[in-house]
């Protein structure tokens, strides 16, 4: 997901994350050393599937435009598949490159069997219709989950490939020992990306599921109503300070998928990352909650790493 700006005029308000850190209750979700211990064990995998069927698994990236927030990503990204052993490519086209162009790009590498994961990195330009290009990728190398014959498998309690970020966000629940059998989930954004497939995960059968959901959005009428009822709250507005205290039950775990980017003239970069949740007041309320950033993100590049297993395993016949 992009990173979002805000004024600086607001960066005082999130000054209070320091402050906050003497009258904290809340646990720290360490997202950062979950996604390291999940990201080993893939390493670990991918080394004994590659030494008993070559090739290593593949992943071919597509980046389109000069956007900063997106070449941080796929540099993330590649970063991570080296370390995994998986093999990666990224084609890098200009920003006024044609639909066609990018599309004829996708479909090489359908053919390609180097390639077992295919990911286009969202957002594309104005000028190109996204949903186009996301239904040209092969669904079986789809590994950002969001083709419609993907989406269709998951909302039918199939899944095959599910989106990174709310799989990032069921494992890290499960491996913080977070119930969510008969929990009360509400969350708050009804994105393709985040907050549907979240919703259908949750509403599953299984570990980390059989939860009763509830998805609110820019028409739900009295958001702070229904966000303190949730047992687990999850925040992906992509709006800074969003959820603020008095919308959260007082025990309540709070997963921040936001990342919103604002001045700060204090830290050498000259900004600082912030989520949806207003960090330091929640912290306050919450029994546990996830830090932005070192919660959900490093999720979200681990899960996108099994996705890529996954995809390697199924072209041989196999599953998870």
């Amino acid at each position: 997901m992009a990173v979002a700006e805000i004024p600086g005029s607001l960066a005082a308000d999130f000054q209070e994350v320091d402050q906050s850190k003497k009258r904290q209750t809340a646990r720290v979700i360490d997202g950062k050393a979950i996604a390291a211990k999940v990201r080993a064990s893939l390493a670990a995998e991918v080394s004994a599937l590659r030494e008993a069927h070559a090739p290593s698994p593949g992943l071919g990236v597509i980046l389109v435009g000069n956007d900063p927030a997106s070449h941080s990503y796929v540099r993330g990204k590649e970063r991570a598949c080296e370390e995994a052993g998986i093999f990666t490519e990224t084609m890098r086209l200009e920003g006024g490159v044609s639909q066609r162009e990018v599309v004829d790009q996708v479909e090489r590498f359908n053919r390609d069997k180097r390639f077992h994961g295919i990911l286009v990195q969202l957002p594309l330009p104005d000028h190109i219709d996204e949903r186009a290009v996301i239904r040209s990728v092969d669904p079986s190398k789809d590994v950002d989950g969001l083709h419609p014959e993907n989406a269709g498998l998951l909302l039918a309690g199939a899944p095959r490939f599910v989106p990174a970020t709310p799989l990032g966000v069921q494992r890290l629940l499960i491996e913080d020992g977070i119930e969510t059998n008969g929990a009360k989930v509400v969350i708050c954004g009804r994105s393709n990306i985040v907050g549907m497939p979240l919703a259908a995960l949750l509403l599953g059968r299984g570990r980390g599921a059989n939860a009763t959901v509830t998805v609110c959005h820019t028409g739900t009428r009295d958001l702070a109503s229904e966000t303190r009822q949730a047992d687990i709250l999850v925040a992906a507005v992509g709006e800074p300070r969003a959820i603020t205290s008095e919308m959260v039950k007082p025990g309540a775990v709070v997963i921040d998928v936001g990342i919103s980017r604002v001045e700060d003239q204090s830290r050498r970069r000259g900004y600082r990352l912030v989520g949806d949740v207003a960090y330091g007041e929640v912290s306050a309320v919450a029994s546990a909650i996830t830090p932005v950033p070192g919660g959900v993100g490093p999720m979200t590049i681990a899960m996108l790493l099994h996705n890529v297993l996954l995809a390697r395993k199924l072209s041989l016949g196999g599953g998870r």
